[in-house]
């Protein structure tokens, strides 16, 4: 079996088909309008797509609700559709990774239509029943305040069938084996379409005990062993990336002991702490989460992000933290949603602030793992609070100042385009941010171009230094490489000093990567440094030219001596 670790230095790039661009004028995105712009993403440094659910779905959860896990809606276009864009992507070396949901289905899916027709139907026992409601059925909603169950009667089933999410996406038995084999399948089949990755959704409950009925949770991970094994044996590069909200030292079962289950995971806790300290300035719960975050096997990979398609969940921080949150990035109450999260964009979070947008970039770009970036974001697009629910973040792409931005020519789009303030499409969009040298667009794209030239962020260890608790200093080591981040959380300058412990002792210069400049080192590997409000600096010992020294012991080539 050949593994292909490529995810170590990847950019991933997610986005929803239907929200990126139109190219038939219906209103709805599609993949001959992504096609389209594959070569922008290029442009911008991405080596990774990430694709939304895109199987046919009446999409009463944007997509997550599959009716079909072999098809293509056709308002995206065709199977031939995809394979022409998987195809476009692998000549310009990108892969595309798309969402695997294999909790649930929708309910009206031929395998559930199937088992509430007939009792003994093949496929009821696809699905999990009860003949009485179960007296915890009111507990372990996902969307509290909109969902009210997670048992729900079927009148034609003469029964009651769980759903950890809404009551139209029933969770299927996996642990039934004949489940388990169609979702081999399924993998396999877009294997063979030119994928090369899944986003794996709700990995917990897929495996959650009292899903599948097991009274030992462990046979339950071993599903996602099994899932790694079918599918690298069919395509070596093929990585599975966990939506999985846990903390850092409880994801040894994802990974695997080994390394031998799931590659890649978010760090849910690390982003939450991210955003903590940004609100408070204060990064020392960023910096315990990081430290927490070490102990992977080595084939494993943490992905990190800002902002995704879902709401900012801080559920997890602490009351007084997440309030601080809530106060500094959500503080109306049309802002915050399942009273775990914001469903804001980045940019209006941090008022549009560009020394904010870039240290929070910086950020994510020196994470240890791989970032994710979500579609927009690369301009500072904004959101729409009058959409509901999650829909406030999931607006059409902002190409240009034509009509509807340039999204589509219809007079319908999927969702309104941003039209007025300061995020509408006439003020921000693509066009206008590519003309500009000092735009946002253009920041990013020099950024991700040098963040891919720093493999040791995505293969070397890192240390967080010591620092005062207002800065976050990280260190990474890779084959002689050693790089230095700086960040500095405050609204005023900050003067303080880090030690680098230098593996080729401490004769090196810090280089500024940002403004090549050399900082020497005042002794013992100790370096005193200067950060502007708000500021960031990336430093390589010796620079991005520094020849690595081969260490292997010189060759005895000497002639021996005569006796």
């Amino acid at each position: 079996m050949n593994e292909d670790r490529w995810y170590k230095n990847a950019v991933i790039y997610s986005l929803s088909l239907d929200s990126f661009l139109d190219s038939n004028g219906d209103g709805v995105g599609d993949f001959a309008g992504l096609l389209d712009r594959v070569d922008y993403l290029q442009g911008l440094g991405v080596t990774a797509i990430w694709l939304m659910p895109f199987h046919p779905s009446p999409r009463r959860d944007h997509g997550y609700d599959v009716a079909d896990y072999y098809g293509v809606d056709q308002r995206y276009g065709s199977l031939g559709d995809l394979v022409e864009f998987t195809q476009a992507c692998r000549q310009r070396g990108i892969r595309v990774l798309m969402d695997l949901v294999l909790n649930h289905t929708s309910s009206d899916h031929p395998w559930f239509q199937a088992a509430i027709a007939d009792r003994n139907s093949h496929y009821r026992d696809f699905y999990i029943w009860a003949e009485e409601r179960p007296e915890d059925a009111e507990k372990g909603m996902i969307f509290p305040g909109v969902q009210e169950t997670t048992w729900t009667w079927n009148e034609q089933a003469q029964a009651f069938y769980f759903h950890k999410f809404y009551e139209f996406q029933p969770d299927l038995n996996l642990a039934n084996p004949d489940v388990r084999s169609e979702l081999l399948k399924i993998v396999g089949f877009w294997l063979e379409l030119g994928i090369s990755g899944f986003r794996v959704d709700a990995v917990p409950f897929l495996i959650a005990a009292d899903g599948i009925n097991v009274k030992d949770p462990e046979p339950a991970f071993e599903l996602l062993r099994h899932l790694r094994d079918f599918a690298q044996w069919r395509k070596g590069e093929v990585v599975f990336l966990a939506e999985a909200n846990i903390p850092p030292e409880d994801c040894t079962p994802y990974f695997g002991e080994a390394g031998d289950r799931l590659q890649m995971m978010f760090n849910f806790p690390v982003n939450q702490a991210l955003f903590y300290a940004l609100a408070s300035g204060d990064a020392s719960r960023l910096k315990d989460k990081l430290r927490a975050s070490r102990k992977v096997p080595p084939n494993a990979q943490w992905a990190h992000f800002l902002r995704n398609h879902d709401e900012l969940d801080i559920g997890r921080l602490p009351d007084q933290q997440r309030e601080a949150v809530f106060a500094a990035f959500g503080p109306d109450e049309n802002m915050q949603l399942y009273g775990r999260g914001i469903r804001r964009r980045l940019a209006p979070m941090l008022g549009g602030d560009r020394a904010k947008l870039e240290l929070a970039y910086s950020l994510l770009f020196t994470m240890p793992g791989t970032p994710v970036i979500r579609y927009g974001d690369e301009i500072g697009m904004g959101d729409d609070l009058s959409l509901p629910e999650r829909e406030a973040a999931r607006t059409p792409m902002q190409w240009s100042t034509d009509r509807n931005a340039g999204f589509t020519s219809s007079h319908s789009p999927v969702r309104p385009v941003i039209d007025e303030g300061p995020y509408g499409y006439r003020k921000r969009n693509v066009a206008m941010q590519r003309a500009s040298s000092d735009s946002f667009l253009r920041w990013t794209e020099r950024t991700l171009r040098m963040r891919k030239e720093l493999i040791e962020i995505g293969h070397g260890d890192f240390t967080v230094l010591d620092s005062p608790q207002h800065i976050l200093a990280m260190r990474y080591a890779h084959n002689g490489r050693v790089s230095v981040y700086v960040h500095n959380f405050l609204d005023e300058r900050v003067e303080f000093a880090i030690n680098v412990a230098d593996e080729r002792g401490c004769e090196r210069d810090l280089v500024c990567l940002q403004s090549n400049r050399p900082i020497p080192s005042s002794g013992d590997g100790r370096y005193e440094l200067v950060l502007e409000p708000h500021g960031y600096r990336w430093f390589r010992m010796g620079g991005l030219e520094d020849m690595v020294v081969d260490r292997r012991p010189a060759a005895d080539t000497s002639a021996p001596s005569a006796d």
